[in-house]
């Protein structure tokens, strides 16, 4: 039975023991493919990273090897967050608001190994750097129906008659640090574990920061369903029917919102990918002929 060049390829890949030379550098790009969970802290969810309510992240990460030291990681991460005041403390739970965002990000850093990857197939690193991110808060309303929040200004946010609440963007800014280790099976392949965390500029993930407002002001700048989602309470059995007055906490505009991930990582030699693309092409044209008739 005739070997697959790409199954060949792969073994190679995979098994191959480390072919660099004692204390010499690799500084060959690689390729990573992150797949964990990711969580958020803010006002729905005081506590740090948790496995309750975590949810699915993936990502790829890019790597480029300075020296022995230091290396330049980009990335691109995808995820969701959620939280909701009924998995809150005690004391929160009759707030009873609720949030979920998709969230993308971009990030750029610089990664300090703690071993030498050249004398050691085990190496522990950490990193920081800059990350420019997007989302978008959302929840359900009374009627099941997907709302999102930021154009109902639910805290007043962007409306003149409240010049103290600003709007605020899509689109922020964070500063990321994290840590791993990895493992390194062969010359051109790793697995690892990343855990890393974004502090944010913003208290406005979760579509909660400050305090309530003037609901007559707030219905009628933004209507009926912007008071509805901005105060949730009367929908909780013995709960207050009608908002807060105005300047009553909502939030702790002090703090501002963190989200973390954690996850398993595959990586590869970039060097290493193209010759299996190369193999596998060529099988293919050999694979092509006549047809026969």
């Amino acid at each position: 039975m005739r070997t697959s060049p790409i199954l060949l390829a792969l073994t190679l890949l995979f098994f191959r023991p480390a072919l660099n030379a004692q204390g010499e550098t690799d500084t060959r790009s690689t390729l990573s493919l992150f797949s964990g969970m990711m969580n958020y802290q803010g006002d729905l969810n005081p506590n740090s990273f948790s496995f309750n309510h975590s949810q699915f992240a993936a990502g790829l990460i890019v790597r480029k090897p300075l020296n022995r030291w230091f290396t330049v990681r980009g990335s691109f991460f995808a995820g969701k967050l959620t939280a909701a005041d009924r998995w809150n403390r005690e004391y929160l739970k009759p707030r009873n608001l609720s949030f979920t965002t998709s969230l993308t990000e971009l990030t750029l850093a610089l990664e300090l190994n703690l071993l030498n990857p050249a004398n050691s197939r085990i190496v522990p690193y950490m990193y920081g750097g800059l990350t420019y991110f997007h989302y978008n808060p959302w929840a359900y309303d009374n009627s099941g129906t997907k709302t999102y929040l930021k154009p109902l200004s639910t805290e007043g946010q962007g409306l003149p008659q409240f010049p103290t609440q600003k709007a605020y963007p899509l689109y922020q800014w964070a500063l990321p640090f994290g840590g791993g280790i990895k493992y390194a099976v062969s010359d051109g392949f790793a697995i690892g574990i990343d855990f890393s965390q974004r502090k944010t500029f913003t208290d406005y993930l979760d579509d909660v920061s400050s305090h309530y407002v003037d609901a007559a002001v707030l219905e009628q700048a933004k209507g009926r369903k912007s008071v509805e989602m901005a105060y949730r309470t009367d929908e909780i059995p013995g709960g207050m029917p009608t908002l807060p007055a105005h300047g009553e906490q909502r939030g702790t505009p002090s703090e501002m919102d963190w989200y973390y991930y954690l996850g398993l990582t595959l990586e590869m030699k970039l060097s290493e990918a193209g010759g299996i693309f190369d193999l596998f092409r060529r099988n293919r044209v050999r694979g092509q002929g006549c047809p026969r008739f």
